[in-house]
């Protein structure tokens, strides 16, 4: 069953984390905006007052109005002149006027109303120790912050005030180009977010495999249960052999009941030598044994992108292993068995078709009677001989084979074999027996002889701790000089990449601790016999 996952809208995370980033960005960018404005707007007053009186107070404590000679014609000229040019320099300043204490302008920056009577606001210097302050007032040129300076002579009398003034239309013009400027740097700020949000969405998104998280949430969780109900061990390690995830499991293969910790640390932390070696190579490897020889390994590298992100290892319990090659061989011998009857059973129902198109009807009859009792009892007698589905079905198919080849096949008499009388791999007595039989049926194929039929003869027997199979053939034989390299690789007599089927026969057999013995005769036949006993 194949699970899958399904995101109504493709797009939901992404659009919630950008709207969600827009959202904040935005309400930041106009709270520091606002903020700034304000700050911004609050020190430029200040300092615009700072400077009207600073203004104010130079021209007031200016000698050619304090000093004696401060009313005469040559002095106000002078003076008339060094104001022009102050206001000249000083920009922000709208209007420089001095007023005497009579009321009269004597200077004003429109000189038409330098002379004329002052009808304006009169300042009062009684509260302000220092002589000068600033105010919002209205005069001739509309609304404007002005700043006063008391001017007093050398005896400390009062002659009069100095106005510095700035008109509110030219005040407004500055903070609105101040406040532009605000607004564009905000809105090029926001831009800038939306860029980097617009990135970083997708990213996010790539980062989740296109999934949303409560899907992908989901999915870790499936992962977790699927995992930890394998009965294979999985373990995962990043590229520097540290381990990120142990199921259960292989926690219990590698570590039985240990309460040890195993994610986050080496892979050294196992243990297990081999596993340690293969894990840092980082190859792909198939089928390892571990230090401990119940466990085979696989590791398969996990890559994104053709560059190794980590490895993950698949332990699988030896048993259960074998248990299932078992009954892989089995199922394939059944098959090869069934094919090689239907191949036989095509001849004979030939044979059979003949004699009815010959008009032979008894001899069809007793053809038809012969041969189901034939297959039927030498099928009866393997499945009552040996208990082994798998070597058993093997052993029909041979039998098949050996009628298709004019061989008969001979069970010998007293063969019993029961799998619980010795603990061995089904798939190497199946791999050992079928190579035996097989040699048998082409050195009995090598000259054919149709007036006498060939003879295969197989036995096997079992006891407690101990088992015997016998395999002999009226064959061609062998010859004594190839008696001695029959077991060699790569030895044969039927021509090249032949030879690898005794030699493999004869290291299986004794990697399980038996024996194997031949006989032979030339022209007369062989006979193979396979020993096992295990000590208590």
């Amino acid at each position: 069953m194949k699970v899958q996952f399904h995101s109504f809208n493709k797009n939901r995370i992404q659009n919630l984390f950008f709207n969600t980033h827009l959202i904040f960005i935005i309400s930041l960018a106009i709270i520091l905006g606002l903020t700034g404005s304000i700050i911004n707007i609050h020190f430029d007053t200040q300092k615009r007052d700072k400077n009207l009186k600073n203004v104010a107070e130079t021209i007031a404590k200016s000698p050619i109005l304090t000093g004696k000679n401060s009313a005469d014609d040559n002095q106000t000229s002078v003076f008339s002149e060094y104001l022009d040019s102050l206001k000249g320099l000083l920009n922000d300043i709208d209007v420089i006027s001095v007023v005497t204490k009579d009321g009269v302008r004597i200077y004003h920056s429109n000189h038409n109303l330098i002379g004329t009577p002052y009808d304006g606001s009169i300042p009062d210097f009684k509260n302000k120790s220092d002589g000068y302050y600033a105010v919002n007032e209205n005069g001739p040129s509309g609304s404007q912050r002005r700043a006063y300076a008391a001017v007093y002579n050398e005896n400390g009398e009062y002659l009069g005030f100095v106005m510095a003034i700035m008109l509110t239309r030219n005040i407004k013009k500055e903070t609105f180009h101040m406040l532009l400027v605000f607004f564009i740097i905000t809105c090029i700020a926001i831009f800038i977010e939306l860029l980097a949000a617009k990135k970083i969405s997708v990213k996010v998104k790539n980062k989740l495999l296109g999934y949303e998280p409560d899907v992908f949430t989901a999915m870790y969780k499936i992962r977790e249960n699927i995992l930890e109900t394998l009965e294979e061990g999985i373990i995962a390690f990043d590229t520097n052999s540290v381990i990120q995830f142990v199921n259960n499991s292989a926690f219990c293969m590698l570590l039985g009941e240990s309460n040890e910790a195993l994610v986050g640390h080496s892979v050294d932390k196992i243990g297990d030598r081999v596993l340690s070696q293969t894990v840092k190579n980082g190859n792909k490897e198939i089928n390892i044994n571990l230090t401990k020889s119940d466990i085979i390994l696989d590791l398969i590298p996990i890559k994104e992108k053709n560059k190794a992100i980590g490895t993950v290892a698949i332990l699988h319990n030896r048993a259960e292993y074998s248990k299932l090659m078992e009954d892989l061989s089995g199922t394939q011998h059944l098959v090869a068995s069934m094919r090689a009857n239907n191949h036989d059973f095509t001849n004979k129902l030939h044979v059979i078709l003949g004699l009815i198109q010959m008009g032979k009807y008894d001899e069809a009859c007793s053809y038809i009677q012969n041969v189901t009792m034939i297959q039927r009892a030498n099928i009866s007698k393997v499945i009552h001989t040996i208990n082994d589905a798998s070597i058993a079905a093997l052993l029909i198919g041979k039998i098949a084979r050996a009628s298709e080849l004019n061989v008969k096949f001979i069970l010998r008499e007293g063969c019993c074999y029961n799998s619980s009388d010795i603990n061995l791999p089904t798939e190497m007595l199946i791999t050992v027996i079928g190579n035996l039989l097989d040699n048998a049926f082409d050195a009995m194929n090598e000259d054919i002889n149709y007036k006498s039929q060939k003879e295969l003869l197989f036995g096997i027997y079992s006891k407690p701790r101990a088992m015997i199979i016998t395999v002999d053939d009226t064959g061609s034989g062998i010859s004594s000089e190839n008696m001695e390299r029959i077991f060699e690789n790569g030895f044969s007599t039927k021509g090249e990449e032949r030879g690898t089927g005794l030699y493999q026969v004869k290291t299986m057999v004794e990697n399980h601790g038996g024996k194997i013995i031949v006989e032979s005769q030339k022209d007369v036949g062989t006979a193979f016999t396979v020993s096992f006993s295990k000590e208590i």
